[in-house]
């Protein structure tokens, strides 16, 4: 099996951590549930990551993709 879709897949999501370092995602809450009187709340959820994790999988993806052995 070879190896090289594997790294191709890690550069790119290295590439893409390092572009974008986070994302926020957004859920409702009920605050107030009386009969017809019903009030949500929206809460922010951000999610971060450090861009060093992007260079890794870089790193690595590159890792993989050079030391891959091609059958051909």
């Amino acid at each position: 099996m070879s190896r090289k879709p594997i790294g191709i897949v890690l550069i790119i999501i290295g590439v893409i951590m390092i572009i974008y370092t986070g994302f926020n995602y957004v859920t409702t809450e009920k605050v107030v549930d009386l009969g017809p009187l019903k009030i949500n709340a929206e809460k922010n959820h951000p999610v971060q990551w450090s861009p060093i994790v992007g260079v890794i999988l870089l790193v690595g993806g590159i890792v993989v993709l050079v030391t891959s052995k091609d059958k051909g």
